[in-house]
């Protein structure tokens, strides 16, 4: 472990780029789900928020979101950019079935009902029994 200090300046650096890592990688999932047009949309739409927050609850990934939310400088723009981008993704994803006006408004309720279910959540199954509830009513 003290070797992988040695390639940072800070642990803050460290943090940032882990954190960089993980983030990265789920939009990659993210954008490797909705990409996927054999499978239904709201199917995809649910993997994909899941990705993105519902395999972060837990009590450990809410110890990391609170030392997030304390500092939010720790993390630089990535703090803003990647949800910016998983936002369009989810976003591009409604568009091609329910049309470019609506996606924007549908998208980012979506991820709003995604968020206050992770907080509302115990068990990652009752966030995705909601999730897809959620997912159903916005995409009729």
């Amino acid at each position: 472990m003290k070797r992988l200090y040695f390639l940072f300046s800070s642990k803050e650096i460290l943090f940032r780029a882990a954190v960089t890592q993980a983030l990265e990688r789920d939009l990659t999932a993210v954008e490797h789900v909705l990409a996927d047009p054999s499978r239904p949309l709201p199917e995809r739409l649910v993997e994909a928020l899941d990705q993105w927050t519902g395999r972060h609850i837990g009590p450990l990934t809410r110890d990391v979101a609170a030392v997030i939310e304390d500092n939010p400088d720790l993390l630089g723009e990535i703090a803003e950019t990647t949800p910016r981008r998983f936002e369009e993704l989810i976003t591009e994803a409604i568009a091609v079935e329910s049309g470019q006006d609506a996606a924007p408004l549908v998208a980012q309720t979506m991820i709003s009902a995604s968020i206050g279910l992770k907080h509302q959540a115990a068990p990652r199954e009752f966030y995705l029994e909601r999730l897809e509830v959620a997912i159903d009513l916005l995409v009729r």
